[in-house]
């Protein structure tokens, strides 16, 4: 078989391209290519067919085409009706799947449209590359890519770019199929938290719904922190009972509590009872306190050890903790009814002798705000000693959480995100 094929294609380059038998005549037109879902790169398998004067479509696999270029001929002097090999799910129809489609650029974080798609070729197959999103690829598509070239260099000796994205660091997000294209969820779990949040908010509802379901449960919750709360409400109430008390279990309790403080009291109620009973009660104490004061601003996530306790056995203990610790900037020393002693600062433990009780390395001095404090003298107590994390006490002194410094920015400002 020799199909010709020179070293790149664009989807453009077949899209209404006409295919002859070997006798010459005219077969049909190709509306779309068929690619098998692999990983990095998709292969293509074969195309679909529209048969001149039938009004049928075709599948024509790979296999059955004989040249590519100048023509592309069949081996075949008539068109038949096979099925692809493979199961509907592994496969991806070009046009209907992709092209127009918006999907994730996961190495750029954000959404774009797809103009074009870019072939390599492969020995004697095409391998899908790279996703074209720029101008150059919808003045292709429409066939004005030499027009515009020419008129670009004649007027200011401008040479239209390709925008070109790597397939390995694309999502797709529509489609009658969402985020089915590839095992890439993977893909997703590995943006910043903050940037898949700002991906999310820029789709609609329902891709919104489809992205959110599709994230694991450890990434679910680190997006939802960083989401606009109206969106947070609406994502958590898509998901089942079950999930929804995963997820919120996952994230920090402050941010669990604003959360859950927004839901109807039935739905909170019952993600709560999903929860580990452990948490869900650290939660239920977050929930009490009015919005705006101190109460409502910490966070139940931080290290508190009695005084006796060396910095040795400190470290250990922060270092185990660490992944479900929303504090580790300090160490909170505690007598047995939970009355705040002292303070001690990572910097401090870290160069302290190992054999040194924390007693030896509190700070002269410890500063708390109380449950009830409106939230703009936390705001001020922060400014005032430039402080990480303050923490918080009832009338007897007891601790009862710790405000960390990205709650006093969401206080702030909390339309920066």
């Amino acid at each position: 078989m020799n199909q010709n094929l020179k070293e790149f294609y664009f989807f453009s380059n077949f899209v209404n391209r006409s295919i002859f038998n070997p006798s010459g005549q005219k077969m049909g037109k190709i509306s779309d290519l068929v690619a098998e879902r692999a990983e990095p790169y998709p292969m293509i398998i074969g195309m679909v067919i529209h048969a001149t004067g039938k009004g049928k479509k075709f599948y024509l696999p790979w296999e059955k085409i004989l040249q590519i270029e100048p023509r592309i001929i069949l081996s075949e002097n008539e068109l038949t009706l096979p099925k692809p090999s493979l199961p509907a799910h592994d496969l991806i129809l070009i046009l209907e799947e992709v092209m127009d489609k918006q999907i994730v650029d996961t190495f750029g974080a954000k959404v774009v449209r797809v103009n074009d798609l870019h072939f390599l070729r492969v020995d004697s197959r095409l391998r899908l590359v790279h996703v074209d999103v720029g101008f150059r690829g919808l003045m292709r598509r429409v066939g004005w890519e030499k027009a515009v070239d020419r008129a670009l260099q004649w007027l200011f000796s401008y040479d239209l770019p390709n925008q070109f994205i790597s397939w390995k660091y694309v999502q797709l997000l529509s489609g009658s199929d969402l985020l089915h294209l590839s095992v890439s969820q993977k893909k997703l779990s590995h943006l910043h938290p903050a940037d898949l949040a700002d991906i999310i908010e820029d789709l609609s509802s329902r891709e919104r719904s489809a992205i959110f379901h599709a994230l694991d449960t450890e990434t679910a919750a680190e997006a939802l922190e960083e989401i606009d709360p109206k969106i947070q409400k609406a994502l958590i109430e898509t998901v089942s009972l079950e999930k929804a008390s995963d997820i919120v279990e996952e994230m920090s309790p402050s941010d669990a509590a604003d959360l859950l403080a927004d839901l109807p009291e039935e739905r909170a109620e019952e993600i709560l009872e999903g929860m580990e009973q452990e948490k869900a009660e650290d939660l239920r104490e977050l929930l009490v306190h009015p919005e705006e004061t101190a109460g409502a601003l910490m966070t139940t996530a931080y290290l508190s050890l009695s005084p006796g306790v060396t910095a040795e056995t400190a470290i250990a203990r922060l270092k185990a903790g660490a992944e479900n610790l929303d504090i580790i900037d300090y160490v909170y020393v505690v007598n047995e009814e939970e009355i705040l002693l002292g303070v001690v600062s990572i910097r401090d433990l870290l160069t302290a002798q190992s054999q040194q009780c924390l007693s030896d390395l509190l700070a002269p001095r410890v500063v708390s705000v109380k449950l009830e404090e409106d939230q703009n003298e936390v705001v001020e107590a922060f400014a005032k000693y430039g402080f990480r994390a303050l923490p918080v006490v009832d009338e007897e002194n007891r601790l009862k959480g710790v405000i960390g410094f990205r709650s006093v920015l969401d206080v702030l400002a909390p339309d920066a995100g």
